[in-house]
């Protein structure tokens, strides 16, 4: 077992050293055509078809490999996920326990710290925050406040909006209510945000088309189950 090379877990194969039978030595000579190979294959998965059910699972394995915590759920490769990580935590040098003068110092830190506020940015700007206008600027600025111009342009104010021809009602026994294409899409850009440019596009696209396919056996499931209960209620 070796600790993941820098260029592997850029490529998001880090899996593949926590599996590794080599000497944990930096800069082996048989790393690097390790690297040169997993680069080939993740160029091949970038330009892969999507809609391949090969590259598809394989982008898949990959987004789990490069991101165990997040699919380590999973009924098939869960065990395998969990096991990564736990080689992970072997070789991650654990982190000082914190003691009392580390909190102590947070504390005065925050202390220290200028707490910005928007309100008080804006009352700032106020010319009058010191002290009230005079009674003369008081007057002119409740004039211009009520004068006749203003009024004018809330006469309409209240009243209630005539359409010139009818509008048709809508049927929303059609609408789902929710774009659910467009809500998958943010899920998974957002599980892929963390990862560089080539990697967070496998990543978000294995991660929409799995978050479709499951929408699309739940549908399934409801439409089963719908006529499960329309059959009883026929008896």
């Amino acid at each position: 077992m070796s600790m993941p090379r820098k260029a592997m877990k850029e490529l998001g194969f880090q899996a593949c050293c926590l599996w590794c039978d080599a000497p944990d030595d930096a800069g082996a000579e048989r790393c690097r055509p390790c690297i040169d190979h997993h680069r080939n294959v993740r160029e091949m998965l970038a330009s892969a078809p999507t809609d391949d059910p090969f590259y598809q699972l394989a982008k898949e394995i990959m987004a789990m490999a490069a991101a165990p915590h997040r699919y380590d759920h999973d009924e098939a490769h869960g065990p395998t996920l969990r096991n990564q990580q736990r080689l992970a935590g072997v070789l991650t040098e654990p982190e000082a326990p914190l003691v009392t003068e580390d909190i102590e110092e947070l504390f005065a830190q925050q202390r220290g710290r200028e707490k910005e506020s928007l309100i008080r940015q804006i009352g700032n700007q106020n010319p009058w925050k010191d002290g009230a206008p005079s009674a003369d600027i008081a007057r002119v600025l409740g004039e211009e406040a009520w004068s006749g111009e203003v009024l004018e342009l809330d006469e309409h104010y209240g009243a209630r909006t005539v359409p010139s021809r009818p509008i048709e009602p809508i049927n929303r026994d059609e609408r789902s209510g929710e774009d659910t294409a467009l809500t998958d899409r943010v899920q998974a850009a957002a599980k892929a945000a963390p990862f560089d440019e080539d990697m967070a596009q496998i990543i978000e696209v294995a991660e929409f088309e799995r978050r479709q396919e499951a929408r699309k056996n739940l549908k399934s499931a409801m439409k089963e189950v719908k006529e499960l209960i329309d059959d009883d209620l026929e008896f």
